[in-house]
């Protein structure tokens, strides 16, 4: 069964034509490649839509109506160790950590929900306008973004939104900025359909480079298997990457640009 729903097919047609062109190919722009230091075993039904590293775990969000959830994850097994599930009528999409919070966005419900980051038990939720897609933080807000070149910050204590800053490679706008993580200063997040990361600068909006994944897992089921998901152990400088229904979780080491 084909997953994707149409208001993103819709975009996708101009998504698709901007991943062929001259902003995700220019010399200008560096672009780096991969090698995997490990491979781990991922649920390969969780419809991953966000992900997180914390205190030698992962958190993993998954999406769908119905199948939606938020995890506690072992690395090295993949077990998931906790969870609680979303209602029904909720699709579930990135999520990150704010001190003791685990704050989880939803694709068109225009909600989030903030957990406790120990027990999962809600603490409150908070409404947005437009689709949530993926979100971070930094030392002072969230950054969340929606499909659209823009990401957007927000106040962490109000959830207000504060500033947004739109996403430009070459100059044009980028579309389709999906599940993001904040590694060292900048804000990385997956191009939807692609094999593609891009890393922002976040006072800018201007991609500083490109990570190209492709190959990475090449035998997949079907169109809904992207890469999606990026978890960063800033102490250890390590870095995780997965997709949606992938069997494997990566760690990589990203090569020289080229």
């Amino acid at each position: 069964m084909n997953l994707i729903h149409d208001s993103r097919r819709r975009v996708l047609l101009v998504a698709l034509a901007s991943l062929a062109a001259p902003p995700l190919a220019r010399a200008a722009t560096p672009v780096q490649g991969f090698k995997v230091v490990k491979s781990y075993p991922h649920d390969p039904d969780a419809f991953t839509q966000g992900l997180f590293f914390h205190d030698g775990f992962l958190y993993e969000g998954t999406g769908l109506r119905g199948r939606s959830s938020i995890r506690k994850v072992e690395i090295e097994t993949g077990r998931v160790v906790q969870a609680v599930e979303l209602p029904a009528e909720f699709f579930g999409e990135g999520i990150t950590q704010w001190g003791d919070r685990l704050i989880g966005i939803t694709w068109q419900e225009q909600t989030a929900f903030v957990l406790d980051l120990k027990t999962f038990k809600l603490w409150r939720k908070f409404n947005y306008a437009g689709e949530g897609w993926g979100i971070t933080h930094n030392e002072r807000e969230l950054v969340m973004s929606d499909g659209t070149p823009e990401l957007r910050f927000l106040d962490p204590a109000t959830f207000k939104e504060t500033r947004r800053v739109r996403v430009t490679a070459d100059g044009r706008p980028v579309e389709m900025l999906n599940e993001l993580e904040w590694v060292e200063g900048e804000v990385w997040a997956n191009i939807w359909q692609s094999d593609r990361i891009a890393r922002i600068n976040p006072k800018t909006g201007a991609v500083t480079g490109w990570i190209d994944l492709a190959g990475l897992l090449p035998n997949r089921r079907g169109s809904d298997d992207v890469l999606n998901g990026i978890a960063y152990d800033a102490a250890k400088k390590r870095l995780f990457v997965t997709g949606k229904l992938w069997p494997k979780l990566f760690e990589i080491q990203l090569t020289k640009p080229r």
